[in-house]
């Protein structure tokens, strides 16, 4: 009976042995073969989707005359892509591939990489495993693929690869503050006013806007200040004195005469300057005075009224010239008046859009173009800007309105009218290089777009921004976005999960990108109700609509 039961022992040892030694059953005993990945959500930077898988085997299950090929398989949407298969081997196999031992247990990673395609968000990332005996000529696949991680987050592909145009300013005011001005001359040392002075062309010009203004309903006289003067020649006490009888005879006349003449109460205060150093200094700037260099660097030299007098008299043949051209002008009185201007508003200037009314000046069309959503109507009210006033800003705000569109080449042929290089001019020829997949040549633009300060302007700051994240250079986004708010800064943080700072830079309300920026840190924390408000705003671009089903950052609130 001993020996029985013996030899029925090692016929069964013998059995299993025999069993196990075919490459056939390590497929059966897939089970005992472990699968790692890293990470186990997939990622897609640059353009790439990479992972790291690891397999690992048991002592006494990889045998020595067999062959084992592993092939990454990404499936997404009833595709299926193949990564690059890797093979083993067992020790008795003589091949070049990887030897994995019979009776120690074993562990072998690989890296793997698939180019992103749109669809890929909802991928998986499964190994397939087939076993081969020594020749080769049978082959045994495990029963079910090794699924090794599922869903890709496609975060960075938020960067914008259509860029950022940039739109010239305009300078349209609601409100403006005007100031106009006369002037009253005297005789030398004399500070009666003339009725002929009273009756120059220039007072009455004054007058005329004047009482012009005062019956516009959009336009107030709101004060106004009368400065006397004394030409710097002679005692500068006299001057000073004659200054202050300059402006009461002055204030005395616009009373009596000007106000009455223009209709208009206006408040008026009185000055007086005495010596007028300044005034002197502006006319012999603007005119054609032989030495008028040397006059000038007399009155930069010494601050003393009395020194500077002095030094110009012995110029003796210059200061006859002085004496005849500029010191009669220096002999005044001004009458300043400061006066506010409503401008159109936006119901007006849509108004006027509608009519061609030529009132528009080029900073109205500029603004008014703001307000309307339709492309081709701000691109007529661009075009009535350049007909009219040859607005290099218009030009390049027409370029700016083509890459919105995606129409490098229309742009293109914009900028090429384009004659005041600004930053905004250079940072457009990058999105145009941008737009047509030229990175390096948009790269280059972005860098000469810089405004006044020799800094980079935003705009151009954002779309070296995206160019790096696309580049999967995310710290080289950051540096260069330092300074800057808006999405694309955002986006930068929430890629390296600084999340709660990136908010901090996503300050618009009702930006749908920014929206949907927030969504995903809301969704990151967990906050289902943030997540689902910022979204509804996100859906006002419609892409962000078609994304949403798809987007693994938003699969743990589905």
């Amino acid at each position: 009976m001993k020996r029985f039961f013996k030899t029925t022992l090692i016929a069964a040892v013998a059995l299993i042995a025999a069993f196990c030694a075919n490459p056939q059953q390590m497929a059966k005993l897939a089970s005992m073969v472990k699968t790692e990945c890293t990470p186990q959500i997939l990622e897609c930077v640059a353009g790439q989707i990479k992972a790291t898988y690891s397999i690992s085997f048991p002592a006494n299950y990889f045998l020595p005359n067999a062959y084992l090929k592993i092939t990454p398989q990404l499936v997404y949407n009833g595709t299926t892509e193949n990564g690059p298969e890797f093979w083993m081997q067992g020790e008795k196999i003589r091949d070049n591939y990887a030897v994995v031992p019979y009776k120690s247990a074993s562990n072998v990673k690989r890296d793997v990489v698939f180019q992103y395609k749109p669809g890929m968000e909802k991928a998986v990332l499964q190994l397939a495993v087939t076993i081969y005996n020594a020749s080769k000529s049978k082959s045994w696949t495990y029963p079910l693929p090794f699924k090794i991680a599922e869903g890709t987050i496609c975060t960075s592909n938020l960067a914008q690869t259509n860029g950022i145009p940039f739109f010239e300013k305009d300078k349209y005011q609601m409100e403006t503050t005007e100031q106009v001005e006369t002037q009253i001359l005297y005789d030398v040392n004399k500070s009666d006013v003339k009725a002929a002075r009273l009756n120059s062309d220039e007072v009455k010009a004054f007058e005329k806007f004047l009482s012009d203004a005062n019956s516009d309903s959009r336009t107030t006289v709101k004060k106004g200040k009368i400065i006397g003067y004394a030409s710097p020649e002679g005692p500068e006490d006299k001057n000073n004195k004659l200054s202050i009888e300059r402006a009461k005879s002055a204030k005395a006349a616009y009373d009596k005469t000007i106000s009455k003449r223009a209709n208009v109460n206006m408040d008026v205060t009185v000055e007086e300057r005495g010596e007028d150093w300044e005034g002197f200094k502006k006319l012999v700037e603007a005119s054609n005075i032989e030495d008028k260099d040397l006059i000038i660097r007399v009155l930069s030299m010494y601050s003393d009224p009395v020194v500077r007098e002095r030094e110009i008299r012995n110029m003796s043949q210059v200061f006859q010239t002085l004496n005849n051209k500029v010191l009669p002008q220096l002999r005044r009185s001004r009458i300043v008046a400061e006066v506010d201007k409503k401008n159109f508003n936006d119901e007006e200037l849509k108004q006027m859009i509608e009519t061609s009314d030529d009132r528009l000046t080029e900073e109205g069309l500029l603004y008014s173009a703001n307000l309307f959503d339709d492309p081709a109507k701000k691109a007529s009210i661009y075009n009535q800007a350049v007909r009219r006033f040859n607005s290099q800003r218009a030009i390049n705000n027409l370029a700016a309105l083509a890459l919105q569109q995606n129409k490098p080449d229309e742009a293109m042929s914009w900028l090429n009218k384009v004659t005041d290089k600004t930053a905004g001019y250079y940072n457009n020829l990058g999105v145009v290089e941008m737009q047509k997949g030229n990175a390096d040549k948009a790269a280059e633009y972005f860098y000469m777009a810089q405004g006044e300060n020799g800094e980079v302007i935003d705009s151009a700051k954002e779309n070296l921004g995206a160019l790096l994240i696309q580049d999967g250079d995310v710290d080289g986004a950051l540096e260069i976005l330092n300074g800057t708010d808006g999405f694309i800064h955002g986006l930068a943080l929430v890629l390296k999960g600084r999340n709660d700072e990136a908010l901090k830079h996503l300050k618009q309300e009702y930006n749908p990108d920014e929206s949907y920026l927030r969504a995903i840190i809301a969704a990151r924390k967990g906050d289902v109700t943030t997540c689902e408000n910022e979204l509804v705003k996100a859906f006002e671009k419609k892409c962000y609509e078609e994304r949403i089903d798809n987007d693994i950052e938003f699969a743990a609130l589905q």
